[in-house]
């Protein structure tokens, strides 16, 4: 089932006496499940509410069985539980028994939902909730007498979609191309974004507009987006403005160490980017971006025209010495990093 149609039914009051919610976008997963509580109503902790997870699952069905006294249902909450997810052996083959008994567990609750499934729509609500899922036997059954929901990252039009939804809500104005600058800035996890939106639409006010200057002046940007802003700086051979975003980064206790794979993660994107445009490649395909990630390849398209091919390269090489050379003792990593962009801007620098 689609996410937006698991909330309808939701708000419609009905609900599925078998649940499995999986995925990355933890945020959407938690509302549905804290709306799956509520419409459950009073929760009694060991009387008509369980809460399972790993440790203690083997005991699922002693707990279906046990009756809710003094409730008419019980609600069962399975956090990470592994019997959606195989288990791998290693190299040398270790956890062959645990698998295996593991399997039996799964068929034995496979078994038992078969057998009780109109008992338990009468008695019982389980919500299993999980990162990732195989879709094994467990899973099949659970989907065709319950519901069983992917939460994946929102693609941007779906973020846009409900950032506005709740700016409408509190009667703060914003278009759609604003929202865009926002998820660029601020990433598209759902739960920063509403943290940050908060903050525009307390500073925007009642029938105020949040503009970019107010993202730009409100918004803790994401460590990618600043990247984006020190490369384009470079790209356009201002070296003063992009040594004041490497200060700021540093200046807010961005740890050396992570800005250095950032940004070298963000220059080897640069250089597959012009070897996908060059060999008429697919960009996305190329860098491995997500659905949720498309529109980063317009970023990168633009960016990569700024530099040539060998240029990359040896920005990439040159990162890695100075990888190596800062964990050896060699060179303070700040000033090496510095001395980095520099020295292939300085020539043309812009003050």
């Amino acid at each position: 089932m689609e996410v937006i149609t698991l909330e309808k039914s939701l708000n419609e009051g009905k609900l599925a006496p078998l649940y499995i919610l999986y995925g990355e976008e933890r945020f959407l997963l938690e509302n549905v499940l804290k709306k799956i509580q509520k419409l459950f109503g009073e929760k009694v902790a060991g009387i008509n509410y369980i809460s399972l997870d790993s440790s203690n699952v083997v005991n699922i069905i002693s707990d279906i069985e046990t009756p809710a006294f003094g409730y008419e249902k019980k609600l069962i909450v399975v956090r990470d539980s592994g019997l959606l997810k195989k288990k791998t052996r290693n190299k040398k083959g270790e956890g062959a028994e645990e698998k295996k008994e593991e399997s039996k567990d799964v068929q034995k609750l496979v078994d038992y939902i078969k057998d009780n499934i109109e008992d338990i729509k009468t008695s019982v609500i389980i919500v299993f909730v999980e990162y990732e899922i195989d879709k094994n036997e467990l899973f099949k059954v659970i989907d065709k007498s319950g519901i069983t929901c992917e939460f994946s990252k929102l693609k941007p039009n779906d973020l846009i979609k409900r950032l506005k939804q709740i700016c409408l809500r509190y009667k703060v104005n914003v278009d759609e191309n604003t929202l865009r600058y926002f998820i660029e800035v601020c990433g598209t996890d759902m739960n920063e974004l509403i943290n940050e939106l908060r903050k525009q639409i307390e500073y925007a006010g009642e029938n105020g507009t949040i503009t970019k200057e107010a993202i730009d002046k409100l918004a803790t940007k994401q460590i990618e987006s600043i990247i984006f802003d020190l490369t384009d700086n470079l790209g356009k051979r201002n070296v003063k403005l992009a040594l004041e975003v490497l200060s700021n980064m540093l200046y807010q206790k961005e740890p050396i160490q992570k800005i250095l794979i950032t940004l070298y993660n963000h220059f080897k994107k640069l250089y597959l980017t012009k070897i996908a445009i060059k060999e008429n490649k697919n960009i996305a395909e190329s860098l491995g971006l997500k659905p949720n990630q498309m529109f980063l390849t317009t970023k990168y398209s633009t960016q990569s025209k700024y530099f040539k091919e060998e240029e990359l390269r040896k920005i990439l090489q040159d990162l890695i010495d100075l990888d190596y050379n800062s964990k050896n003792g060699n060179i303070d990593a700040v000033l090496g990093l510095q001395s980095i962009l520099c020295a292939y801007f300085s020539s043309n620098q812009t003050y």
